[in-house]
């Protein structure tokens, strides 16, 4: 048990070939998980961008694999670092995987309405699904990639510059300090709180010290910061909020050009091969209070899926807030099933505390089980024609295909998605038949409801 212990914790190592080779010492002497769960997370991410367990996309993949999910994804901020590596490591387990993305971006005709971020009129939480290639470096798709890299870089570490003269003897170095917390030379703002946490428990060893300084820092008694410091998720929920969120050392109000237009990011998305996406919060800001008027838009740009974190809907302790955004998330199903959009639904795990996935059969996530499945499936079903077929949701075959039918073209990935899982045997034998035989491969399997290859 020690061996397969230290195994999994190397399978989030900075080094990807200490991952690679800790995963498969594990396949052979790890027990097979012995249950299967109708449980998806379509939206984890990983340590490159994030992950409150430190956990790579390898070990994301293995824990899927472990608890039986149906199907996973990662979706990274701003970088598609992990693409390649859950792909392979969800042939060798055997899952079924997906890829994504996010971003923030700026919605013009809500310049004057919070969406999905608080305080900040006209921004917005958006992303895409089911990226399955990297293109070469002259190529418009990976020069906007590297484009949405450097922004984030930049802003960080604007960032950093104007917390530091605040913060005296804890002012921190984005190279030296924030991105050895990276695996890759992408960075989060979250990664830069816990530069400074990290900073203040160096420069002051002693807790006393450390005690004294938080409590005049964050303006708080030191009964309190004792309190903090025994739950270091807390004490970096307050530092953020103290450093980086409105009325923080470091907070500017975004403008229109702080962000990409959501109209372009969107664009970006389906020339990658993926599949735009808009989310949604809880539906209580003023953005978000008609969620008809706001997915008729997003789709009018470019979106043509939805992304839920469901957990911040139901899971709170007030009974009245917990009914009011229980309501409204069945409203935003309601209107996005109206509009035929695959759900994409995941707990993030990019703070401490978050479930790895939502309990679909729980008091209150079962009434929408069926729907939250079929989006997982959707794009699973997405992925395996990307990523062998290069037959892509939003792409040019399949709207020659089906049009605007897009009941039918649904339910045609949705049954991809049904499939057993992609093996890397299933995987080499797609691969090495080209597009097209691999396309009609994938259509046969798919109506007999098993590999026929």
């Amino acid at each position: 048990m020690k061996d397969i212990y230290n195994l999994k914790e190397k399978l989030s190592s900075f080094d990807l070939k200490e991952r690679q080779n800790s995963l498969h010492q594990l396949v052979h002497i790890s027990p097979l998980p012995d249950t299967r769960s109708d449980n998806v997370n379509m939206h984890v991410h990983s340590f490159f961008s994030f992950n409150s367990e430190g956990w790579s996309p390898t070990r994301i993949a293995w824990e899927a694999y472990e608890k039986g999910l149906y199907a996973t994804a990662i979706i990274d901020f701003d970088v598609l670092d992990g693409m390649q590596e859950f792909y392979e490591a969800g042939e060798i387990l055997g899952i079924r995987t997906n890829v994504g993305i996010e971003t923030r971006a700026f919605l013009k005709e809500y310049s004057d309405k919070e969406i999905d971020s608080p305080g900040e009129p006209g921004v917005s939480y958006i992303g895409g699904s089911g990226f399955t290639k990297l293109f070469p470096q002259t190529f418009i798709q990976s020069a906007k990639l590297a484009e949405y890299r450097k922004t984030a870089r930049e802003r960080n570490i604007a960032l950093i510059s104007r917390i530091n003269p605040y913060v005296g003897k804890i002012a921190i170095d984005y190279e030296k300090d924030v991105l050895p917390l990276s695996p890759s030379d992408s960075a989060t703002e979250r990664h830069i709180i816990t530069a400074y946490l990290n900073k203040a428990e160096t420069v002051f060893p002693d807790k006393s010290g450390l005690i004294t300084y938080l409590s005049k820092l964050l303006e708080k008694p030191e009964k309190d910061i004792v309190s903090l410091l025994s739950e270091r998720p807390k004490l970096e929920e307050v530092l953020r909020a103290k450093f980086a969120k409105r009325g923080g050392f470091g907070y500017v109000q975004p403008t229109s050009t702080t962000f990409p237009k959501v109209e372009d990011f969107f664009a970006w998305v389906k020339s990658c091969g993926g599949i735009p996406m808009e989310s949604w919060l809880d539906g209580t800001s003023a953005g978000e209070s008609n969620p008809k008027e706001l997915l008729e838009l997003s789709v009018s740009k470019g979106a043509a899926a939805l992304n839920l974190i469901p957990d911040r809907n139901w899971n709170i302790k007030d009974a009245e807030t917990r009914t009011k955004k229980v309501s409204n998330l069945r409203e935003i199903i309601k209107v996005a099933e109206s509009m035929n959009l695959p759900l994409n639904i995941g707990t993030e795990m990019n703070k401490k505390g978050q479930l790895f996935c939502d309990d679909l059969n729980g008091p209150v996530l079962k009434e929408f089980k069926k729907l939250f499945a079929r989006g997982a499936r959707t794009l699973v079903g997405h992925s395996i024609l990307a990523r062998f077929a290069d037959f892509t949701y939003v792409g040019s075959k399949t709207e020659n295909m089906f049009g605007t039918r897009i009941v039918d073209k649904n339910k045609f990935f949705e049954t991809v998605g049904s499939l057993p899982p992609v093996t890397k045997s299933i995987a080499d034998k797609l691969r090495t038949a080209g597009e097209e035989k691999a396309y009609s491969m994938i259509y046969d399997s798919s109506r007999n409801g098993k590999w026929m290859v």
